[in-house]
C-alpha cells in the first residue's frame, strides 16, 4: 500500500454537504507510511467542529478497511484564515504595510497567469453567486486596460456614475452587486493609454474614494499576469485570499505558478484553483469532451497543495450570458451551471469565514 493508493481510497470521503471529495478539495496535505505508523495530515479550513469530526471519521473508516496497514494518526492543521485581518491590524499599529477598507470585511482577489482564460466571467459569476447567498458584495474591476465588467453586467456605455455628499463615487448596482469599473468612465472601445503612476492613482481612487458602504466581500477582478496593478494592490490593500483561474492546457497551466508565487510573496493565502473551459458538453447527446486536455488544473493544484475549487464547462450559455450582460447564476440559478457557481461561492464563503445565512462576516 503506497501513499498514492491511500490517496485514491480517500477520494471516497466526501466533504460534508458537497458531492466532491476531500482530496479534490485539497484537504489531504500529506500521507506518510512506515512499518509502525501511518500518518495522514489534513488541512481543514472550516471552523465548524461537526464538519471536522465527520471528515476525520471518514478518514479513520477508510484506514481501518486497509488490511495490514499499521495504526494511523490523523493530524488536523488549521492554517491562518484571516491573513487580511492580521495585515490590517499590523498596518494600523505600525503605519506600514497593506491596510483595509472601512466597512469591508473580506477582500477576495480573482487572478490568472495569462489572458483569455475567462477570469472576468468567473469573477462576475462568483460575485453574483455570493450575493445570492445573502452576502453584501462589491466587485472592483481592476483590469484598468481591459475592463469587461460593464459588458458582463449589462451596464450601458453612457451610464452616469453619481457622487455622494462627500464627493465619493457611488457604485453602480446590478444583480445585488456593487460595481466599479474604468469602463464606466471611458467610451466603449476607447483605448486607455496610461503609464504606471496614472494606473496607481486610478486604483487608489477606486479603493478609497468610493462609497462602498458595508460589504461582506469585495471581489477584485485583477488583470492577467503579474504587473503594476497586481503589485500596487497587494502592497496597499490587505487581501484575505486569492483564487487562480486557469484552463486545462499546459500553456495556460505554466502561467499559474507565477500567479501562485505572486500571492505567496505578498503573504496572501491562495484559496484554490478554478478550471474554466474544463470540458465541452454536446448539446445533442450530452457527451463530455475535454477539448483542452484533462485534469490539468488538478495536477497544478496538487503540485502546490491547493484546493481545486471547481471545473467550469465550456458551454454556449456562459458565452451568451456574458454577451447579454445577464450572469447565468442570476437568470437561471437552478441550472447545472448556476448550481455549480453557487456551490463554489458557498465553499469560498466558508473558507473566508463569512456567514452566508446571516449575510455578514
Amino acid at each position: 500500500m503506497t501513499e498514492n493508493d491511500i490517496r485514491e481510497l480517500l477520494k471516497s470521503v466526501k466533504y460534508p454537504g458537497f458531492t466532491r471529495d476531500i482530496v479534490s478539495f485539497g484537504l489531504v496535505k500529506g500521507i506518510s507510511i512506515d512499518p509502525k505508523r501511518c500518518e495522514v495530515r489534513l488541512s481543514i479550513l472550516t471552523e465548524n467542529p461537526d464538519v471536522v469530526r465527520q471528515i476525520v471519521a471518514g478518514v479513520e473508516a477508510v484506514l481501518a478497511r486497509i488490511e495490514g496497514l499499521p495504526p494511523g494518526d490523523i493530524i488536523v492543521e488549521r492554517p491562518a484564515l484571516d491573513r487580511g485581518a492580521q495585515a490590517r491590524q499590523l498596518a494600523k499599529a505600525t503605519g506600514r504595510g497593506p491596510n483595509g477598507l472601512p466597512g469591508v470585511a473580506r477582500v477576495l482577489a480573482v487572478a490568472s497567469g495569462k489572458g483569455g482564460v475567462g477570469k472576468s466571467t468567473v469573477a462576475a459569476h462568483l460575485a453574483v453567486a455570493l450575493a445570492r447567498l445573502g452576502l453584501r458584495v462589491g466587485l472592483l474591476d481592476a483590469d484598468i486596460y481591459g475592463p469587461s465588467v460593464p459588458l458582463l453586467f449589462g451596464v450601458p456605455a453612457d451610464v452616469t456614475v453619481a457622487s455622494d455628499a462627500e464627493g465619493r463615487l457611488v457604485p453602480v448596482e446590478r444583480y445585488g452587486v456593487k460595481l466599479v469599473s474604468m469602463g464606466f468612465f471611458i467610451g466603449e472601445g476607447s483605448p486607455l493609454i496610461w503609464r504606471g503612476p496614472m494606473l496607481t492613482k486610478a486604483l487608489s481612487q477606486f479603493l478609497n474614494d468610493v462609497a462602498w458602504g458595508e460589504l461582506d466581500v469585495l471581489v477584485l477582478d485583477l488583470p492577467p499576469g503579474t504587473g503594476d496593478v497586481q503589485l500596487t494592490l497587494t502592497q496597499t490593500l490587505a487581501m484575505d485570499g486569492g483564487v487562480i483561474v486557469t484552463t486545462p492546457q499546459d500553456v495556460a497551466l505554466a502561467d499559474v505558478e507565477r500567479g501562485v508565487k505572486m500571492f505567496q510573496q505578498a503573504e496572501v493565502p491562495v484559496l484554490g484553483v478554478l478550471e474554466n473551459m474544463s470540458f465541452h458538453v454536446c448539446t445533442g447527446c450530452g457527451t463530455q469532451t475535454h477539448l483542452f486536455g484533462d485534469g490539468g488544473a488538478a495536477r497544478v493544484a496538487n503540485r502546490f497543495g491547493l484546493a481545486l475549487l471547481g471545473a467550469i464547462p465550456l458551454v454556449r450559455t456562459l458565452r451568451e450570458a456574458g454577451d447579454a450582460g445577464a450572469p447565468v447564476v442570476a437568470t437561471d440559478p437552478d441550472s447545472d451551471l448556476g448550481r455549480l457557481f453557487l456551490e463554489i461561492a458557498e465553499n469560498l464563503s466558508r473558507i473566508l469565514g463569512v456567514n452566508a445565512e446571516a449575510g455578514h462576516a
